[in-house]
């Protein structure tokens, strides 16, 4: 598996996927929105933690 996604892509789906679990602990999202949330999350720390986008792979994009 090669990687691609750069520092950049990696570091803004970190805060955004941090972002979303603060507001989950902080008790302002609830419900369906936050398990969406925490979904989202959850994948956006894994491929940023991987370096590895699945759904680039089909159109051959890469932000490295």
């Amino acid at each position: 598996m090669r990687t691609n996604m750069g520092i950049a892509d990696r570091l803004i789906r970190t805060v955004i996927a941090l972002g979303i679990l603060v507001l989950y602990f902080m008790g302002i999202i609830s419900g369906v929105v936050a398990i969406i949330g925490i979904v989202l999350s959850i994948i956006f720390l894994v491929t940023s933690m991987i370096s590895f986008c699945p759904l680039y792979k089909p159109f051959n994009f890469s932000t490295k």
